[in-house]
């Protein structure tokens, strides 16, 4: 792993696990992997590249779990039952933390019981521009906990996130159901019903390089459109549900086809139907500019 300067703290490794997933993306891994400063599960998501032969003579240090399809983020559910460490912080195959800042996120999460998630600001490509979405969690209306120590949130970038293990097994990771992209939103809601904290931290910082392999913008909005329907199945009251679906139409042909890619799993999401209660509710109407 990359070595550290001597002012720069380094975690314990019994302290957190960075939990990768990937598919076919064997050449961002080799360049991302010697960038984390803790020990690494990688949860390959049935990649036909040769990912796992590369990694592992590259990196015998890394954990590998190859799996027989394609789980999408459940995968990282998988991997964290691997980590055995009290914190777990997820990075895409084409993201990293900032050297020393898995060391602070693990600090300020043991300053503050309640706090479940940290979501760090996130420095794009090699010329290091700020995420838009960073700026909008800095501005989030919820506004700053007594006992959090940034902005609450009810949402999170999964690659930019360390949550506290506890918290993330206790309310059932990230589901089979809503898969990729999108999966964030979920976790979040049932974070938030337990009564954990989920902050935004300027302090800590993610580097995302995001890879030539990516899907086409199109596909990835009907991912999208798919994982709000589900999720809403799942979470949300029906008046919510109906929103989604006229949201996605309103949208055209990628909101179309995203309602279309959620019909197989409509079953399964309602199988797992929970509603929040009426405080997140609340919280989330604020987030949509409605009176709370």
């Amino acid at each position: 792993m990359t070595a550290l300067p001597a002012d720069r703290p380094r975690p314990p490794a019994a302290d957190v696990t960075v939990v990768v997933a990937s598919r076919n993306r064997r050449d961002d891994l080799l360049a991302s992997l010697p960038r984390h400063e803790a020990p690494v599960v990688l949860v390959d998501n049935a990649s036909t590249d040769d990912t796992l032969a590369a990694v592992g003579e590259a990196h015998p240090e890394v954990t590998l779990l190859p799996l027989e399809r394609n789980e999408g983020a459940h995968g990282r559910t998988l991997g964290a039952a691997r980590a055995r460490t009290p914190f777990l912080a997820f990075a895409d195959d084409d993201s990293w933390w900032a050297p020393g800042d898995l060391a602070r996120a693990v600090a300020i999460l043991r300053a503050h019981p309640r706090l479940a998630l940290v979501n760090a600001r996130i420095l794009v490509g090699p010329e290091q521009r700020l995420d838009p979405v960073c700026a909008e969690m800095a501005a989030s209306p919820l506004g700053t906990a007594p006992d959090l120590p940034g902005p609450s949130l009810l949402g999170f970038v999964a690659c930019a996130a360390i949550v506290r293990t506890e918290a993330f097994e206790a309310v059932g990771g990230f589901d089979p159901v809503v898969r990729f992209p999108g999966e964030e939103e979920r976790l979040a809601l049932d974070l938030a019903a337990a009564g954990w904290g989920l902050a935004y931290v300027d302090e800590v910082t993610v580097h995302h390089h995001p890879s030539p392999r990516r899907e086409a913008p199109d596909r990835r909005q009907a991912g999208l459109w798919r994982s709000r329907l589900l999720t809403a199945l799942m979470r949300l009251p029906a008046g919510s549900v109906a929103g989604v679906v006229a949201g996605a139409v309103r949208t055209g042909r990628p909101g179309v086809e995203g309602l279309v890619r959620a019909l197989p799993d409509v079953p399964a999401a309602l199988r797992r139907r929970r509603p929040v209660p009426a405080d997140v509710l609340a919280q989330l109407r604020v987030l949509a500019g409605e009176q709370a």
